[in-house]
Protein backbone atom coordinates (compact mmCIF):
# COMPACT_ATOMS: atom_id res chain seq x y z
CA UNK A 1 0.00 0.00 0.00
CA UNK A 2 1.55 3.48 -1.21
CA UNK A 3 0.92 5.83 1.88
CA UNK A 4 3.24 8.78 0.93
CA UNK A 5 4.81 10.51 -2.04
CA UNK A 6 8.44 11.47 -0.82
CA UNK A 7 8.26 15.30 0.47
CA UNK A 8 11.01 15.23 2.73
CA UNK A 9 13.32 15.86 -0.13
CA UNK A 10 11.46 19.29 -0.89
CA UNK A 11 11.35 20.54 2.95
CA UNK A 12 14.86 19.49 3.57
CA UNK A 13 15.64 21.86 0.26
CA UNK A 14 13.18 24.54 1.16
CA UNK A 15 15.20 24.52 4.68
CA UNK A 16 18.46 24.87 2.93
CA UNK A 17 18.11 27.55 0.55
CA UNK A 18 16.12 29.67 3.35
CA UNK A 19 18.77 29.13 5.55
CA UNK A 20 21.48 30.05 2.82
CA UNK A 21 19.66 33.17 1.47
CA UNK A 22 19.59 34.26 5.18
CA UNK A 23 22.98 33.66 6.24
CA UNK A 24 24.91 34.89 2.82
CA UNK A 25 22.92 37.95 3.64
CA UNK A 26 23.81 38.17 7.09
CA UNK A 27 27.38 37.46 6.67
CA UNK A 28 27.98 39.41 2.90
CA UNK A 29 25.29 42.01 1.75
CA UNK A 30 23.57 43.18 5.24
CA UNK A 31 27.01 44.61 6.10
CA UNK A 32 27.46 46.51 3.04
CA UNK A 33 23.99 47.61 3.29
CA UNK A 34 24.68 49.27 6.95
CA UNK A 35 27.97 50.72 6.04
CA UNK A 36 26.01 52.43 2.45
CA UNK A 37 23.40 53.76 4.95
CA UNK A 38 22.40 57.13 6.01
CA UNK A 39 19.95 58.62 8.13
CA UNK A 40 17.95 59.78 5.03
CA UNK A 41 18.29 56.41 3.48
CA UNK A 42 18.53 53.50 6.09
CA UNK A 43 19.15 50.11 4.94
CA UNK A 44 16.37 48.20 3.58
CA UNK A 45 16.29 44.32 4.15
CA UNK A 46 15.31 43.21 0.85
CA UNK A 47 11.17 40.92 1.01
CA UNK A 48 13.44 37.63 -0.41
CA UNK A 49 15.82 38.22 2.96
CA UNK A 50 12.54 38.59 5.01
CA UNK A 51 10.89 35.69 4.05
CA UNK A 52 13.84 33.33 4.18
CA UNK A 53 14.64 34.70 8.22
CA UNK A 54 10.86 34.83 9.14
CA UNK A 55 10.30 30.91 7.56
CA UNK A 56 14.22 29.07 8.21
CA UNK A 57 13.20 28.31 11.60
CA UNK A 58 9.78 26.88 11.27
CA UNK A 59 10.74 24.75 8.25
CA UNK A 60 14.18 23.65 10.26
CA UNK A 61 11.40 23.08 13.48
CA UNK A 62 9.77 20.86 11.27
CA UNK A 63 11.98 19.13 9.01
CA UNK A 64 13.66 17.93 12.54
CA UNK A 65 10.55 16.97 13.82
CA UNK A 66 9.45 14.89 10.61
CA UNK A 67 13.03 13.00 10.80
CA UNK A 68 13.74 12.12 13.83
CA UNK A 69 10.03 12.47 16.26
CA UNK A 70 6.99 11.67 14.40
CA UNK A 71 5.70 12.08 10.60
CA UNK A 72 2.32 11.95 9.51
CA UNK A 73 1.34 9.65 6.44
CA UNK A 74 -2.31 9.20 4.98
CA UNK A 75 -3.75 5.43 4.13
CA UNK A 76 -4.72 6.02 0.17
CA UNK A 77 -6.01 2.20 -0.10
CA UNK A 78 -7.53 -0.74 1.94
CA UNK A 79 -4.82 -3.62 2.32
CA UNK A 80 -4.25 -2.65 5.71
CA UNK A 81 -8.22 -3.16 6.75
CA UNK A 82 -9.54 -3.97 9.31
CA UNK A 83 -7.05 -1.77 11.27
CA UNK A 84 -6.34 1.09 8.98
CA UNK A 85 -8.93 2.35 6.86
CA UNK A 86 -8.69 4.67 3.39
CA UNK A 87 -8.55 8.00 4.20
CA UNK A 88 -7.07 7.44 7.83
CA UNK A 89 -4.20 10.24 8.73
CA UNK A 90 -1.46 8.42 11.06
CA UNK A 91 1.95 9.41 12.96
CA UNK A 92 4.64 7.37 12.46
CA UNK A 93 7.37 7.12 15.13
CA UNK A 94 10.55 7.90 13.95
CA UNK A 95 12.83 6.71 16.42
CA UNK A 96 11.59 3.49 17.36
CA UNK A 97 14.36 1.21 15.39
CA UNK A 98 17.01 4.07 15.98
CA UNK A 99 18.24 7.61 14.29
CA UNK A 100 18.48 7.86 10.90
CA UNK A 101 20.13 10.89 8.93
CA UNK A 102 17.58 12.70 6.58
CA UNK A 103 17.39 11.86 3.34
CA UNK A 104 20.80 9.96 3.50
CA UNK A 105 18.71 7.00 5.57
CA UNK A 106 21.86 5.79 7.55
CA UNK A 107 21.17 5.06 10.82
CA UNK A 108 23.34 6.40 13.65
CA UNK A 109 22.08 5.17 16.76
CA UNK A 110 20.57 2.20 16.96
CA UNK A 111 17.27 1.66 18.88
CA UNK A 112 15.07 -1.36 18.78
CA UNK A 113 14.22 -3.54 16.22
CA UNK A 114 11.19 -4.49 14.01
CA UNK A 115 9.12 -7.25 15.93
CA UNK A 116 6.27 -9.70 14.27
CA UNK A 117 3.01 -7.64 14.37
CA UNK A 118 4.66 -4.23 13.79
CA UNK A 119 2.98 -2.00 11.58
CA UNK A 120 5.83 -0.91 9.97
CA UNK A 121 6.29 2.28 6.77
CA UNK A 122 8.81 1.28 4.99
CA UNK A 123 10.68 2.50 0.95
CA UNK A 124 9.31 0.55 -0.91
CA UNK A 125 12.41 -1.95 -2.04
CA UNK A 126 10.88 -1.46 -5.84
CA UNK A 127 10.74 2.10 -6.28
CA UNK A 128 12.45 3.90 -3.23
CA UNK A 129 10.37 7.16 -3.68
CA UNK A 130 6.90 5.92 -2.72
CA UNK A 131 6.18 4.84 1.29
CA UNK A 132 4.56 1.40 1.86
CA UNK A 133 2.83 0.51 4.89
CA UNK A 134 2.37 -3.17 6.37
CA UNK A 135 2.37 -5.31 8.92
CA UNK A 136 5.51 -7.28 10.06
CA UNK A 137 4.93 -11.31 9.89
CA UNK A 138 8.76 -12.60 9.81
CA UNK A 139 11.60 -11.25 11.20
CA UNK A 140 15.28 -12.64 9.72
CA UNK A 141 15.81 -16.52 10.32
CA UNK A 142 12.22 -17.18 10.38
CA UNK A 143 10.36 -19.48 7.91
CA UNK A 144 7.04 -18.46 6.33
CA UNK A 145 4.28 -20.35 4.58
CA UNK A 146 0.72 -19.18 3.52
CA UNK A 147 -1.68 -22.04 2.62
CA UNK A 148 -5.77 -22.65 2.48
CA UNK A 149 -5.42 -18.63 4.30
CA UNK A 150 -3.41 -19.54 6.87
CA UNK A 151 -0.06 -18.42 7.72
CA UNK A 152 3.14 -20.77 8.90
CA UNK A 153 6.14 -19.27 10.79
CA UNK A 154 8.68 -21.94 11.77
CA UNK A 155 6.36 -24.88 10.80
CA UNK A 156 3.51 -23.61 13.19
CA UNK A 157 0.34 -22.73 11.76
CA UNK A 158 -1.05 -18.90 13.49
CA UNK A 159 -4.52 -19.52 15.35
CA UNK A 160 -7.21 -17.75 13.65
CA UNK A 161 -10.41 -17.28 15.32
CA UNK A 162 -13.93 -16.35 13.70
CA UNK A 163 -15.29 -12.82 14.01
CA UNK A 164 -17.57 -13.89 11.78
CA UNK A 165 -18.58 -12.14 8.20
CA UNK A 166 -17.94 -8.68 7.41
CA UNK A 167 -18.37 -6.32 4.19
CA UNK A 168 -15.15 -4.68 2.78
CA UNK A 169 -15.84 -1.78 0.57
CA UNK A 170 -13.40 -0.47 -2.17
CA UNK A 171 -12.56 2.88 -3.43
CA UNK A 172 -14.94 2.45 -6.30
CA UNK A 173 -17.62 1.86 -3.87
CA UNK A 174 -18.02 -2.18 -4.61
CA UNK A 175 -18.73 -3.76 -1.68
CA UNK A 176 -17.14 -7.64 -1.04
CA UNK A 177 -18.33 -10.19 1.61
CA UNK A 178 -15.48 -10.71 3.57
CA UNK A 179 -14.35 -13.38 6.60
CA UNK A 180 -13.30 -11.11 9.64
CA UNK A 181 -10.70 -13.29 11.76
CA UNK A 182 -8.91 -12.24 14.62
CA UNK A 183 -5.32 -13.80 14.04
CA UNK A 184 -2.64 -14.52 17.12
CA UNK A 185 0.79 -13.33 15.92
CA UNK A 186 3.24 -13.61 18.20
CA UNK A 187 0.34 -13.63 21.12
CA UNK A 188 -0.27 -9.95 19.61
CA UNK A 189 -3.62 -10.50 18.41
CA UNK A 190 -4.86 -8.31 15.60
CA UNK A 191 -8.28 -8.28 12.81
CA UNK A 192 -7.44 -9.52 9.40
CA UNK A 193 -9.89 -9.54 6.45
CA UNK A 194 -10.03 -13.26 4.16
CA UNK A 195 -11.72 -13.46 1.19
CA UNK A 196 -14.03 -15.79 0.07
CA UNK A 197 -12.78 -17.72 -3.27
CA UNK A 198 -9.33 -18.84 -5.16
CA UNK A 199 -6.20 -19.24 -2.15
CA UNK A 200 -3.19 -17.27 -2.36
CA UNK A 201 -0.79 -20.06 -0.95
CA UNK A 202 3.11 -19.10 -0.89
CA UNK A 203 5.43 -21.88 -0.35
CA UNK A 204 7.85 -21.75 2.34
CA UNK A 205 10.55 -18.73 2.07
CA UNK A 206 13.32 -18.30 4.81
CA UNK A 207 13.77 -14.32 5.47
CA UNK A 208 17.31 -13.24 5.26
CA UNK A 209 19.59 -11.53 7.52
CA UNK A 210 18.85 -7.69 7.92
CA UNK A 211 15.14 -8.19 6.03
CA UNK A 212 11.71 -8.25 7.00
CA UNK A 213 8.47 -10.13 5.34
CA UNK A 214 5.49 -8.13 5.46
CA UNK A 215 2.13 -8.42 4.59
CA UNK A 216 -1.48 -6.63 5.03
CA UNK A 217 -4.38 -7.38 7.42
CA UNK A 218 -6.62 -7.72 4.07
CA UNK A 219 -4.74 -10.80 3.09
CA UNK A 220 -6.51 -11.08 -0.30
CA UNK A 221 -6.50 -7.26 -1.70
CA UNK A 222 -2.33 -6.56 -0.59
CA UNK A 223 0.65 -6.34 -2.75
CA UNK A 224 2.97 -7.51 -0.51
CA UNK A 225 6.09 -9.76 0.48
CA UNK A 226 4.45 -12.60 -1.27
CA UNK A 227 4.40 -11.23 -4.32
CA UNK A 228 7.57 -8.52 -4.59
CA UNK A 229 10.04 -9.88 -1.58
CA UNK A 230 11.18 -8.55 1.63
CA UNK A 231 11.99 -5.46 3.02
CA UNK A 232 16.16 -4.10 3.86
CA UNK A 233 16.20 -3.04 7.38
CA UNK A 234 17.88 0.29 6.00
CA UNK A 235 14.42 1.26 4.08
CA UNK A 236 12.23 0.81 7.04
CA UNK A 237 10.60 4.53 8.39
CA UNK A 238 9.30 3.72 11.49
CA UNK A 239 6.42 2.47 13.38
CA UNK A 240 2.81 3.69 12.66
CA UNK A 241 1.34 4.07 15.96
CA UNK A 242 -1.76 6.88 16.17
CA UNK A 243 -4.84 8.15 13.94
CA UNK A 244 -4.97 12.28 14.20
CA UNK A 245 -7.68 12.19 11.56
CA UNK A 246 -9.54 10.27 9.41
CA UNK A 247 -11.51 11.20 6.13
CA UNK A 248 -13.90 8.84 4.29
CA UNK A 249 -13.71 9.43 0.84
CA UNK A 250 -16.78 8.01 -0.16
CA UNK A 251 -19.67 9.56 2.44
CA UNK A 252 -17.34 13.21 1.73
CA UNK A 253 -17.51 13.20 5.71
CA UNK A 254 -15.29 12.84 8.51
CA UNK A 255 -14.79 9.99 10.89
CA UNK A 256 -14.92 11.08 14.15
CA UNK A 257 -14.85 7.89 16.04
CA UNK A 258 -11.64 7.18 14.82
CA UNK A 259 -9.23 10.21 15.44
CA UNK A 260 -7.18 9.84 18.73
CA UNK A 261 -6.97 6.07 18.09
CA UNK A 262 -4.27 4.06 19.12
CA UNK A 263 -2.77 1.55 16.56
CA UNK A 264 -2.91 -1.48 18.33
CA UNK A 265 -0.75 -4.27 17.48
Amino acid sequence: MPVYTDFSSLLAGATIVSGLIWAVDAFVFKPKRLKAATPTMPATEPKLVEYARSFFPILLIVCVLRSFVAEPFRIPSGSMKPTLLEGDFILVNKFKYGIRLPLLGTKIIKMSEPKQGDILVFRFPNDTSVDYIKRVIGVPGDKIKYVNKVLYINGKAIEQESLGQAYDTDVRGLTYKVKHLKEHLDNRPHSIYVHEGDDTAMEEKTVPPGMYFVMGDNRDSSLDSRRWGYVPEELILGKAFFIWMSWDGLAKDIRWQRIGHVIND
